[in-house]
């Protein structure tokens, strides 16, 4: 059984080939930066466990300051996607509505958890998107894809057959 990331991009919003591979990139690092953000959350198969591990900041063997931070991965996701081959597919939604829709396949196969799951990356709207919402600082952003933890190739499948490849 093998592991890939699914990760669905809006098509509708015409993003430049450089915004589209930001956009792209954020999805497919999010899982990874949540964890070190939160303090490091280890993963089970598909449950969760906290532990109190702190970032710390430490000075490395070059003087460097930098910081410290431990995260857990299962043992599958770690041997057969991060050692193994790191694949990815990434799909098109038609808009907003269709790549919201892979939130109910997901939530379908027991995928329920954002920011664990799944998560949805949204720009600051800085450069060439125009702000859809509004946070609770009044900062506008617009909903541009949907990234996926790395997951095995069959449920991966079951999401991403209602989507086509990008193109």
């Amino acid at each position: 059984m093998g592991y890939r990331q699914l990760i669905i991009a809006r098509k509708d919003l015409n993003m430049s080939p450089g915004k589209l591979a930001a956009q792209v990139s954020h999805a497919s690092i999010a899982f990874l930066t949540h964890q070190i953000k939160m303090n490091a959350i280890p993963w089970t198969n598909f449950g969760r466990a906290t532990f109190d591990t702190p970032i710390e900041e430490i000075e490395d063997p070059h003087g460097i300051y930098a910081y410290d931070a431990n995260i857990v991965l299962p043992k599958d996701t770690y041997e057969q996607w991060i050692e193994g081959s790191f694949t990815k597919t990434i799909c098109e939604a038609r808009n907003r509505n269709h790549l919201l829709k892979a939130i109910e396949i997901a939530h379908s196969l027991d995928l329920t958890e954002e920011n664990y799951d799944y998560f949805l990356i949204k720009d600051n709207c800085l450069t060439e998107l125009k702000p859809e919402e509004t946070d609770e600082n009044g900062v506008g952003r617009t909903l541009t894809c949907i990234g996926f933890r790395p997951l095995p190739d069959e449920i991966v499948w079951q999401i991403s057959k209602k989507y086509q490849l990008y193109k």
